[in-house]
Order: C-alpha cells, then structure tokens, then sequence
C-alpha cells in the first residue's frame, strides 16, 4: 500500500468512526447544533489532511491560491449529509493553471471518501462581479471562510472585495435575493403549512433562516461600509431565530441520520419518529415531565410555530428593505401610502398606527384587520409588536357576542381576508377570539389526498371564493357569478372557517364534530338564529354534494335526493360554492375539469328540479313529519296558536315552508290575522343587496300583475320572487328588488308613501295605467348590452295539478309587469312565480291553472301566442 492509499484509508476510517460516533452522540443529546459543529470540524480536519498532502504542507504555504469555506460550510453547519461548500480562490489565471492538476486530485480524493463536494473555482477578480443570473455565489460569499494556503489572499476577498462588492451591488443582491426567496416559496404554495413539509426549503425552513441573516448582513454593510459585528441582526430578531434554529438544526440531523441521506422531508412516518424521540424539544429536568408522550400533531405543532416565526421575520425584513423590490410593485406601494387614515398610516404597503396605544381599545384592533382585509396590505413589525403586547390584557376580557361578529363577518367580505385571518392568527389573534379554532391550529391530518394543514385549508378555501371574481378561468367565472348572487355570503365565509373543525377530535365523525363545535363559536359571536341554522346546514351538509357526485348525476332520482336535502335554490348556491372552495383547498390539483364539470352538472340538475316541483302542496294533517324541524320550530314560537298556524299553512306549497324561515312565516300568518282590518299588508325591509317587499293579501285577479307593475312604476329593478297562496285564498308575495334611482335609500320619508302606493295600487284607489306612463315618459330607453333571443317553454309533465311555463327574455322595465298581465288576461291564474335575473337575462318561471286544472293544449298556445305578441319589438 503507497502513502496516499494509506492516507485515504485512514481518512475513510477515520470518516467512518468519526460520523457513527457523532450520530450516536446525537441519539442520546438531541442536540442538533453540537452535531452540526462536531461534523463542521470532523470535515475540516480531512480537508486538512488532504491539503498538506496534495496541495502544500503547513511550511510551504502557496502564493495566490487558498481554500475557502463558503455557503453552509462557512457558517459552520455541516449537517450529517450536506453538500461540502468550497471555493479554490486565485490570485491570477497563472495560479488557476499551476494549481489545477492538484485541485482536480484533491476533489477526487475527496469524491473517493464519498463526500459531497460542491465546489467552484474563481479568481479574486472573478469574485468582484456580480452576476444577477447566479445569485447564489454572490451570497455564498457573505458565510466566507478561510481554511488554508495564502492567507493574505483571503483577507484581501474578505476584507476588501467583498465590502467592495455590496456596496456597489447591494440593490441588485437585495432583489435578486427576494426574487430567489418568492420563487422558491411559490413553489411550496407561498405557506409553509403542509402535511409533509420540507423543513429546509419550505417557507420558515432553515433557507429563511439564512435569508434572514443575509438580508441583515446586507443591509449593515451597505451603511458601515464594511463588515458589521456579530450583531447584525436586531436583537429580537435574534431571539426569535435561535429558539427555531435550535429546533430546525436537530430535526435536519435527524432527518439525515433518519433517511442516510439529504433528505429534508418531513415525512408521515419521520413525523412519528420524531415525536416519540422528541427532536427538537427542550428536554425537561423532571423525569416525569420527561416520560410524558407528545403526540406526532402535537410535535407538527412545535414546528409550525418555530417556521411560523421564521417566516414572519423573513417577511418583515423583506417588507423592511426597499430596494429589494421592483419598480412596479414601488409603485403600487406608493399608491397604498394614500389610504391613510385617522387610525393607520400605511408607508410602503405597510400598516403602522397612529397612536401606538389605540390598541387598549379592542374596536381598533379589530377595524385594524378589516382595514387590511379590505386593502391587502401588511402590518409593519413595528404594528405587530404592539399587537402583541395588548393581548394579554384582552385575554382578560376577549371581545364577544354581536359586536364582534359585525366585525369579523365585514372582515369575512373583504377581497383580502384569508391573509388578514392568517396574520391574526399568527399573532394568536385569532383564537383568542375564537378558541374553538384551536383544535385545528396548525393541525396536521393523515390523509393521502390533503396537501395543507387544517385551519390552511379553511384559509385557502375562503381565500379561493374571494380570487373568483379576478380569475379568467371559465369555471371561475361561473361560480364567481353565483357568489355574486347571494344574501348573505359571510354565512358561507363562516362555515368555511369552522367547516372542518371537528378534525381536531379525535376519532368520530369530524362532521358531527364540527357541528357541535361550530354551536359553540357561533353562541360566543351571538349568531342569529336563522344565520347560525344557515350556516350548521352547510357545515353539516359540505360533504353531501361530493358524495353525490360518486352516483349517477344524471339519474333523476340522484338529483332529485339532492335536490330535496338542499331544499332551496339559496342554500344549494351556497353548498355548491362551498364544495367548490373545499375541493380548490385541498391541493392544487384536485379540481380537476372534469370534477368541475360535473359540480356544476349537478347544481343545474338539482337547481333545475327545485324550481319544477316548486307546486307540490303542504297539507299540514298528511304532512305532519314534512320538514318536521321546522314545524317543530313553528311550535315552539307559537304553541297556543297552533291551530292557527295550521289553518294558515294548509295549502301552500313546500317550497314556501323551505324558503322562508320560521320567524317570517310568524311574521307573515301575524299580518293575515291582521287583514280584516287592513286588507292589504306590506312589509319592507332593506337586505345587503337588495329591497325586500313581503305582500300578504287575499287572491284576486291580476294581484301579481299589479304588484309587479307598480314597482316598476316607481323605477324599480325586480331580481327575485316568490308567489304563494295557500287553500283559503291568503296570498304571500315576496318581491326582491333594487332602487335603480337610489329613491328609497336617500329618502327616508318614501318608505311609507312607497308602501301606501302598493296599498292604493292593488285596492283600486290610484290608477297604475297612469303611473307607468309618467315612468316611461321620464325614462329613456337603454340600450342593451348583451343581446337575449327570447324563448317560452311550456311544461305540462313536472307538476299534476298546473302547466309550467318559462320566459327567458331580455330584462328590461317593467317586463314582468307586462308577462303577468298577459298571463292574466288569458286568463290564467298564476299559483307560483319564480322569478330570476342573470345579467341582462330575465328568467321567469309560473306555474298557471285555469279553473283550478291544468292548462289544455289549446289554451297554452294561446297563452304562448299572447305572450310572443306581447314580448316583440323594444
């Protein structure tokens, strides 16, 4: 055997003891950083070796050429597999040329013991220029340091070119970094909650650690003009490093002796290793304390509040140092800085307050989250920091009730609000406020088809509803189309907030779970009753669309069981929109087109059927167990009326016991009790996007007619409505509209003259003809944007006691008006009116008896006839 070949055995064996010895070290201490160390020196020792014997020994240091530690290896993190950082420095091309036949055995040497080199080969002058397409050895440079040969070549790269160099190109390193930094975050989703995270890559892994410290470094070189001290982190920044460095370093060893590899991901079975050993945790000093188990959620749990912090730093200093971004997004940060208010000053897209102790008042904090919610921006640390020194003294006496559900259902609504619930409940915010979130806090679930944690997942859905409306997508634009259609959207926000909260129990139904659960926060947020059945309805309801999906969607009794659990076309949008967001969240792939598809396939099927047995009657003696819970509930609100609530229900269709809730149908059998004295009663009330006009009367001929046109005598836009009667003639009419000229909203006073108009119009007392003239002379015709061919369909099959018949048509003044006015004078009598509006599209469906039977063919072509007359030209 010749020298070298000794010496490589020896390194081999000395490479090999050494490493079984550090690793058993690390299975008894745990702790990560005196591993990392002890295998930094172990490496520089054989680097040693092999440099005294390839290169030149201690006496015969070479001139222009020495070898220098960067990146990992230069900050003195050589984890048990990492790649070896070197860099050989030269002087000059002569030195590269002298040297390269013992730089090309001592990488071979080095191969040969099976180490992973990555080395890079540079000249002192090569080293000066910064290449925007390679910013990762610019930054290797900043962890730079010597091991052997010319020394004084290494001061002069340390002390001179490389302050040289950051002074110089310190905005273009800056930036360079920040767009290296988002793009690898993009690719983990920009969150760092996933089920198996990579905990050096991923967001708030070991990478930002170093970021963080780079960002730092560069900015105090830029300003000393030099090397600044070790402590060139803030402090604070630094506490908040060490504790996550300490636990991110021992779980990396662990995952490198786990795996014999470089191997960063957190898998399953590695979470449970993990925990039972307890990586990474402080170990207490009580050995009871000790033998307590942690759970694999729970030590998931502990890294996502170390990568939490992480990510938060990286974060603001990224936000903190301006040169690192781009001209345009300079610019729409300079356009933020104008939102100021009287409360927030915005700086950079950042939020700071303007009175540092406005946070004592708990209204402030949470207009502050509504305020970011609704213009995307961040809180500065320095908001942060505040923020969490007034939590312990709100802790004391958290905000509850209706107050606090006004502000955290306007938040729910704003285009931003997945990030502002992500910062609150970074800050731990957000469960203070509400603690039944807690068992999903950084939750992580066993499941193959899920990428995220639970409470991210709830984030991404809710966050995914409110992209809709900016998405290109076709499938998108649809669904941003129903989202845009509903009440009350923050009911739908709030279920996907709590919808999977029942994972945080163990073993059961997690659906049941999360109803019981979601009982809880809503009673905390004083929910009103009829939100909080809404909202325990799709909660309790978001896996039924799924599993009807895996039935034949196109077998009439598939949609019809749907259909009929969803019971109205509102809370179907709702649990459609739902499925939809809970599909989108759980990774990026599961919405694949042909699951979109047949979402939507079965929200028409089911919205199609709902609307076609829209007649079927409610006869309360036959019906006893129909919609028990809300007859049940009927009951309760009226227990010594009973009988008149049954008189009062006889005969109305199902439809309107499911779109009405119990409170209204009080509200409306209270004003049918009151008819003998008025025989008209109307009821107005303002809703988020529109008018609600509820009529009860008695029947008669061209009430509906009348009612329509009237409305549109005032200059209003009807978008919904419903038409009932029930077997003694008491008719309750529901009309949705919008004030086209804000008429009602700026005059206070016309509330009442706009009721009594209704009155006088359906009694006789004012002349309706009259009105829409003067309406249509003030008016000028608008011309339509979109053109729509106009069709009526009759359908004589889906109901046993009347004839259907469909009018799409272009929506325009006083349309409505006019089709039940024909219908009327066909005599027709109209049982239901369904009435809809999609864009410029009118969508108006009736159900129409004559004589109280069904229409014959005769009649309906006459009907049709009139109808195609009276709906041509304009």
């Amino acid at each position: 055997m010749n020298a070298a070949s000794s010496l490589i055995s020896e390194l081999r064996s000395s490479l090999s003891d050494e490493s079984a010895r550090i690793q058993q070290e690390f299975e008894t201490s745990g702790n990560g950083r005196a591993a990392v160390a002890q295998r930094t020196r172990l490496v520089e020792e054989i680097l040693g070796r092999l440099w005294r014997d390839i290169v030149a020994s201690e006496q015969t240091k070479p001139a222009n050429f020495a070898l220098v530690a960067t990146g990992g290896f230069g900050r003195g993190w050589m984890f048990p597999y990492s790649d070896i950082d070197l860099l050989f420095l030269f002087g000059d091309r002569n030195a590269e040329q002298v040297f390269k036949e013992p730089v090309r055995r001592f990488s071979q040497e080095l191969w040969d013991l099976r180490l992973k080199l990555s080395p890079a080969s540079r000249t002192l002058g090569e080293c000066d220029r910064y290449d925007p397409n390679n910013t990762e050895f610019t930054i290797s440079l900043l962890d730079s340091r010597f091991l052997a040969g010319d020394h004084d070549l290494f001061r002069r790269l340390h002390d001179k070119v490389i302050p040289k160099l950051l002074m110089r190109e310190s905005k273009g390193l800056l930036q360079g970094l920040a767009e290296v930094t988002r793009e690898r975050h993009a690719k983990y989703g920009m969150t760092l909650y996933h089920l198996e995270p990579n905990l050096k890559e991923s967001p708030g892994g070991l990478r930002d650690c170093n970021v963080a410290s780079w960002l730092a470094l560069i900015s105090a070189m830029d300003k000393l003009h030099d090397w600044p001290d070790a402590s060139s982190l803030r402090a604070p920044v630094r506490r908040q490093l060490d504790a996550a460095l300490e636990f991110l370093m021992s779980a990396r060893c662990f995952l490198h002796f786990r795996h014999g590899r470089d191997d960063n991901t957190l898998s399953w079975e590695a979470q449970d290793e993990a925990a039972a050993r307890k990586v990474g945790t402080q170990m207490s000093e009580s050995p009871a304390e000790d033998r307590v188990e942690i759970s694999a959620a729970d030590w998931m749990r502990i890294y996502f509040g170390h990568a939490r912090a992480v990510q938060r730093t990286v974060t603001q200093l990224l936000e903190e140092i301006p040169e690192a971004w781009s001209a345009l997004y300079r610019q729409v940060q300079s356009w933020r800085s104008r939102l100021t208010t009287p409360d927030f000053s915005v700086v950079d897209g950042l939020i700071f307050l303007q009175q540092p102790s406005a946070l004592q008042d708990p209204e402030v904090l949470l207009r502050l989250f509504h305020f970011m919610a609704h213009h995307g921006l961040r809180l500065s640390a320095t908001t942060e920091y505040r923020i969490e020194q007034a939590l312990p003294a709100l802790a004391s006496m958290p905000p509850r009730g209706a107050e606090l559900w006004l502000y955290l259902q306007e938040t729910l609504l704003q285009p931003h609000a997945a990030d502002a619930l992500r910062a609150m409940h970074s800050l731990r915010l957000l469960t203070l406020l509400l603690p039944e979130l807690k068992v999903i806090d950084s939750l992580v679930v066993r499941d193959f088809y899920h990428r995220f944690t639970v409470d991210e997942h709830s984030f991404l859905a809710i966050e995914s509803l409110h992209r809709l409306k900016q998405s290109q997508s076709e499938w998108d634009k649809r669904y941003a189309e129903l989202l845009g259609e509903l009440e009350n959207p923050e009911l739908l926000y709030l279920a996907l907030l709590l919808h999977d909260t029942g994972k945080g129990v163990p073993g059961g139904n997690h659906v049941v779970a999360s109803l019981e659960i979601a009982g809880r926060a809503m009673d905390r947020l004083d929910v009103d009753p009829r939100e909080r059945a809404e909202v325990l309805f799709l909660i309790g309801s978001h896996l039924e669309l799924s599993a009807a999906l895996r039935r034949d969607i196109f077998n009439p009794d598939t949609v019809a069981a749907f259909a009929e659990k969803m019971g109205t076309p509102e809370r179907l949008k709702m649990l459609a929109l739902l499925t939809y967001a809970d599909i989108k969240a759980v990774n990026p792939e599961a919405l694949t087109p042909w699951k979109a598809e047949n979402v939507w396939q079965l929200y028409m099927g089911a919205d199609n059927y709902l609307n076609r047995s829209a007649d079927r009657r409610l006869h309360t003696s036959v019906h006893a167990d129909v919609n028990d819970e809300k007859l049940a509930r009927l009951r309760s609100l009226a227990p010594v009326t009973r009988s008149k609530f049954k008189g009062f229900l006889e005969g109305f269709p199902q439809r309107y016991l499911l779109v009405h809730s119990a409170e209204e149908v009080m509200r409306h059998m209270a004003m049918a009790e009151e008819l003998g004295n008025n025989p008209v009663q109307v009821d107005l009330k303002r809703g988020r996007h529109w008018y609600e006009l509820a009529l009860v009367t008695r029947d008669r001929p061209f009430l509906f007619a009348r009612l329509s046109g009237v409305l549109a005598a005032w200059g209003m836009n009807i978008v919904k409505a419903n038409a009932f009667s029930n077997q003694a003639g008491t008719v309750v009419d529901t009309l949705y509209f919008t004030d086209r000229f804000r008429t009602l909203e700026l005059n206070l006073s016309e509330w009442e003259r706009f009721k009594r108009s209704v009155a006088d119009v359906l009694l006789g007392h004012a002349d309706l003809d009259k009105m829409l003239r003067d309406r249509q002379r003030a008016e000028k015709g608008a011309i339509a944007k979109v053109k729509v061919e106009t069709k009526i369909e009759f359908d004589d099959s889906c109901s046993s006691t009347s004839t259907l018949v469909q009018v799409i048509a272009q929506d325009r003044p006083r349309l409505l008006h006019r089709i039940a006015s024909c219908l009327s004078h066909q005599e027709c009598n109209i049982e239901i009116a369904l009435i809809d509006t999609e864009g410029q599209m009118a969508i108006d469906t009736f159900y129409l008896t004559s004589g109280g039977k069904k229409l014959k063919p005769e009649h309906f072509r006459r009907v049709e006839k009139a109808l195609v007359e009276e709906l041509r030209g304009e």
